[in-house]
């Protein structure tokens, strides 16, 4: 639920007739290049932070029309880390400077609050907004005048960014790039084998990814209606905890919740046990939920197709091993989200093939072994990417891997920052204090699926 990723559109970087004026770069008092900050969310405004705080030069795209504009999608929700977590040291120094005014740091941020009494100011400071390109979509970045292919003086020559805001088209350089786009808005699908199959793209109009406002404006399109909750994570039970409340004024309302893992109580996570009390408390109420009949439990379910029907939308798939079909009115998703890189194509780096996670990341991140509190910090060192001065950072630096924290992020760009600054010991120097639990760690008997245990969000 904290990623900052933006949908880079179909269209290619170059049409005809089209001029992409150099006009956008501007260097700094001693000559250098600015970093360019590709995410207008709350990495990518950490990382903003520490460059200013390096007195880096930088100058941050978001595709959005305003900052956090994909937090807003789901600003209903209410987080279950407290503000404390939440907020950039970085970021805070400069808020503090300008008189902010703090919130309770053991409160609780709904996704709106985050953007509106954080994010939303610190883009505002005069130290920030000149530098924020909102409506920017960025298509590609390269090396200037070099194809990935080119090795001969490729670390000399700086980065080129392609970008399109209101249907013009512009370029910028930077000298380092920090890719902060996140995962949101790529979601996986609702087939088990994550393969996105035309007919489910076809059933827009009855499938929701995320976290649907059920109490607030999309309430008539579940009102009274029976309704499957795919996946295992916190999102999902954040969506069948909001359709429980509609269900006491709309008796009629059916909910299904439809799972991979083999016994329901490997989602209630650890409930009091679990160091994040708010995140506990979601795994206790669905557990109630769950032995009062209120929510009928479908596991483990592999969905293999999906198909428009009368009644809706059918879920086609098998039940312990045998063939069945679920018939529903609505289909709301959370089966996880996988990183983009189509932005970065041109450019040199090394993913790994399973989570599809920043290479070096993996086995720190591997959510068969840890979860969110136990995976081991990190920064620089290990963000690096073979194309020099290139990091993708926050949730997208996780791949598909649900472990992610946005604290976790603040981190990374501290390093990174450091590292930029030419600050080495600094980079190397762990700063990250997270709550310790093993609790929403999957439990090591099944096998792992990893579009359903989003357990960090």
């Amino acid at each position: 639920m904290m990623n900052e990723n933006f949908n880079h559109g179909e269209k290619g970087c170059c049409s005809k007739n089209v001029n992409f004026p150099q006009s956008g770069t501007k260097m700094n008092e001693t000559g250098e290049l600015p970093v360019a900050i590709i995410g207008g969310g709350p990495v990518g405004l950490a990382a903003a932070s520490h460059l200013k705080k390096r007195g880096i030069s930088f100058v941050l795209f978001e595709a959005g029309a305003q900052i956090g504009a994909n937090i807003l999608s789901w600003g209903h929700v209410r987080l279950f880390s407290p503000w404390r977590y939440n907020v950039d040291k970085a970021a805070k120094d400069l808020l503090h400077a300008s008189g902010w005014m703090q919130p309770n740091l053991e409160s609780l941020p709904t996704g709106q609050e985050l953007v509106e009494q954080y994010l939303q100011p610190l883009s505002r400071l005069p130290q920030m907004k000149p530098f924020i390109h909102l409506n920017t979509t960025v298509l590609s970045i390269g090396r200037k005048d070099v194809d990935k292919m080119k090795t001969a003086n490729r670390e000399q020559v700086p980065f080129v960014i392609y970008t399109e805001t209101n249907g013009e088209f512009q370029t910028f350089q930077a000298k380092a790039v920090i890719d902060a786009t996140g995962t949101w808005g790529n979601p996986n699908p609702t087939v088990s084998s994550g393969i996105w199959l035309a007919e489910e793209k076809s059933l827009h109009d009855k499938i929701f990814y995320g976290i649907p406002h059920i109490l607030g404006k999309e309430k008539q399109r579940y009102v009274n209606k029976k309704v499957a909750v795919v996946g295992g994570g916190h999102s999902a039970i954040n969506a069948l905890l909001d359709l429980a409340r509609l269900k006491e004024s709309h008796p009629k309302t059916k909910i299904v919740w439809v799972m991979r893992r083999q016994r329901v109580e490997d989602a209630y996570g650890g409930e009091e046990n679990d160091a994040l009390e708010a995140r506990g408390l979601l795994g206790s109420k669905i557990h109630h939920l769950v032995d009062r009949g209120q929510v009928e439990v479908i596991t483990p379910f592999r969905i293999q197709s999906v198909k428009k029907s009368g009644a809706g939308i059918e879920l086609i798939g098998t039940l312990n091993g045998k063939q069945s079909t679920l018939g529903v009115g609505e289909v709301v998703v959370n089966t996880g989200s996988r990183p983009d890189f189509s932005i970065t194509n041109e450019l040199r780096t090394a993913i790994d093939s399973v989570t599809e996670s920043v290479e070096a990341l993996a086995p720190l991140i591997d959510p068969n072994i840890h979860s969110c509190g136990t995976v081991r910090p990190h920064g620089e060192k290990e963000l690096r990417q073979p194309e020099k001065n290139l990091y993708i950072v926050g949730a997208k630096s996780y791949g598909r891997a649900p472990t992610f924290l946005m604290a976790t992020g603040y981190e990374q760009v501290r390093s990174v920052a450091a590292y930029l600054s030419g600050d080495v010991d600094a980079a190397e120097k762990v700063e990250l204090d997270l709550p310790e639990t093993g609790v929403c760690s999957v439990n090591q008997n099944d096998s792992f699926d990893e579009t359903e245990s989003s357990c960090c969000s």
